[in-house]
């Protein structure tokens, strides 16, 4: 009879675990997009006064990025390419007029687009975008009409819908009052103008929401932060607490938040088989002096194309399924697509031609990178190239930004990113022969582009 029971437990126990495994077989995937957030904003890389533990300890557990790349430097097209893995020029989500969405805009992300969402709904995923859209505010080009179960956040940037003569030092100590931005959930107002003072606090409690209701599925949490993008704002446990100034007290605030999902995943008995990837959608916003970020060593920021305008912190965590390490290979959020459908076994559609690449190989250890090359955009303008180590410019502009008037360069220049990431040594007239290999490589880039009608530019009228 102690023998039946042994066995019947025995039984049990691999039922129960088979059980378990198919439950858990499919991994989660959270993306963390923070909005105007630096190179040079954490302290795993190189900020000497905001203090990001969780972040930190991530990027020591996971992997860190260190050539990581967004495919535009401002925000619509930035998020447009994360989501289908497509330069914007491609899909009319670049403009060289409007350069990104505002509230009185008529268009958005074609619905005829492939998303990350859509792409994990085909495999029975539970999805959620929790944040900043900025992807098109009106139907069809909502969250819920790209793939995801649910939406909490703002339609576009915190500081669009302001107040009639706001003046630039208002930014510097601004109240959320002048913002008349909404917050939605699902496709309902619940909120407006959106207390921002709190935002990043109730992201993160709605993002915590999801992931315990859908612990028995699998599930994609898109989670958008709203910040750092100006007016910079933080509930008052944040307030003052970092030696980094208002800028600081919100990086340190979003590490919290960072640190509330890894610990719900544990709690959950989720982390090991969740990916968890942070970054960016862009530079740091420089012209605002201290209320904007860091590029670190590198060189430029939001809304230009040199480095410190498109290079981010990247990091993604799963204890389970990666092998901690430093990573100096070339990525990009034009990736994401392929490689999250890659390692959640989803097939892309047979017709979809993407730039990205599938990078799952890369994470778990194999040499060889398929990424070697990034263009960069600037509107309709290609701006400059990255191959290999080397990065050519066709175009100069303000380095910090705005405004934003184009320069094309009558003399090209070439500097070699691996040994002078802040772009200070032109070495133009040294290299004839790298020059013609990445003119070449753009000549057949550009012979793959159809000209398309923008999608930003379209405005409501009355």
């Amino acid at each position: 009879m102690k023998k039946i029971v042994v066995l019947l437990s025995a039984f049990l126990l691999i039922i129960n675990s088979v059980h378990s495994q198919k439950k858990t077989s499919k991994p989660n995937f959270i993306v963390i997009f923070t909005d105007d957030l630096g190179y040079g904003d954490l302290g795993t890389y190189g900020n000497p006064s905001i203090l990001t533990p969780n972040l930190d300890k991530l990027a020591s557990e996971g992997q860190k990025w260190t050539n990581f790349y967004v495919a535009a430097n401002v925000c619509t097209p930035s998020r447009a390419a994360l989501m289908t893995g497509r330069l914007p020029v491609r899909i009319g989500m670049e403009s060289d007029t409007r350069r990104v969405l505002f509230p009185n805009s008529s268009g958005g992300l074609p619905e005829s687009e492939t998303t990350i969402a859509e792409l994990l709904k085909t495999a029975s995923y539970q999805t959620a975008a929790i944040g900043k859209w900025h992807l098109g505010h009106l139907e069809p080009y909502t969250a819920l009409n790209n793939g995801f179960d649910y939406y909490f956040g703002i339609p576009y940037s915190n500081d669009m819908d302001r107040v009639e003569k706001y003046e630039f030092e208002n930014y510097f100590k601004p109240d959320f009052k002048d913002f008349n931005v909404p917050l939605i959930r699902n496709k309902e107002v619940i909120e407006q103008p959106a207390n921002q003072e709190t935002i990043t606090k109730r992201y993160t409690e709605e993002s915590v929401a999801f992931i315990k209701k859908n612990k028995d599925k699998p599930f994609f949490l898109y989670l958008a932060h709203t910040m750092p993008h100006i007016p910079l704002f933080t509930s008052k446990e944040f307030v003052g607490k970092s030696k980094g100034g208002k800028y600081g007290d919100v990086i340190e605030e979003l590490d919290w938040s960072v640190g509330q999902i890894i610990k719900t995943l544990k709690e959950q008995g989720l982390d090991e088989n969740t990916y968890v990837i942070f970054t960016s959608d862009n530079g740091p916003w420089k012209l605002f002096k201290d209320h904007g970020g860091s590029s670190g060593t590198l060189f430029g920021a939001k809304g230009t194309s040199y480095e410190g305008g498109t290079r981010v912190p990247f990091i993604i965590w799963s204890p389970k399924n990666l092998k901690p390490k430093v990573e100096v290979k070339i990525g990009s959020t034009l990736d994401l697509l392929a490689t999250i459908g890659s390692l959640a076994h989803v097939s892309l559609p047979k017709d979809l031609k993407t730039d990205g690449y599938d990078l799952s190989p890369v994470l778990k250890g194999e040499n060889s990178n398929p990424r070697n090359e990034m263009f960069f955009y600037h509107g309709t303008k290609l701006f400059a190239v990255r191959v290999g180590d080397y990065k050519l410019y066709y175009y100069k502009n303000n380095p910090i930004g705005y405004p934003e008037k184009l320069e094309k360069f009558e003399k090209l220049e070439l500097f070699n990113l691996a040994i002078d990431p802040s772009e200070t040594n032109n070495i133009i007239d040294k290299k004839p022969d790298i020059v013609a290999h990445i003119q070449d490589i753009v000549s057949k880039h550009q012979s793959t582009l159809v000209p398309v009608k923008s999608n930003i530019e379209a405005v409501i009228t009355k």
